[in-house]
């Protein structure tokens, strides 16, 4: 299948998919006689796969380990599941720091009074909070 086709089964854009093959997420594809790349089932669930991963926010660096991790049919599941857990990890503090934000932009907008006046407790704790 060429990349259009392969783009709309796996639910990816060519762009991304020529750029998981440049950042060595997937190998060199064949290519037709024209030079175009021809992609086999086995790359279509590769592209899968990667594109679930990144739904669940993995990055790039930490794909290519599962994907090692996934072509090694002598992989130990511990490995997978250390990665996975310092995934979790980093997802819990990014949200911890959202909702801290939440809740300090919560306060200014609850403060601020949304009339005529010029003042705004909005504008004020952007200009003096410390982050």
């Amino acid at each position: 299948m060429n990349i259009s086709q392969a783009s709309k089964l796996s639910g990816l854009s060519a762009k991304q998919i020529r750029d998981y093959e440049k950042a060595g997420l997937l190998p060199e594809m064949a290519r037709s006689a024209s030079g175009y790349r021809l992609y086999s089932d086995k790359m279509l669930a590769r592209l899968h796969f990667i594109g679930n991963a990144r739904k669940v926010g993995f990055s790039l660096a930490q794909i290519g380990e599962l994907l090692k991790l996934n072509d090694d049919s002598q992989r130990s599941s511990r490995e997978v599941k250390q990665l996975t857990e310092q995934h979790i990890l980093e997802l819990k503090a990014k949200i911890a720091d959202l909702e801290a934000m939440v809740s300090l932009l919560q306060s200014w907008h609850c403060a601020c009074q949304g009339n005529e006046k010029p003042e705004c407790s909005i504008l004020q704790g952007l200009e003096k909070h410390n982050f």
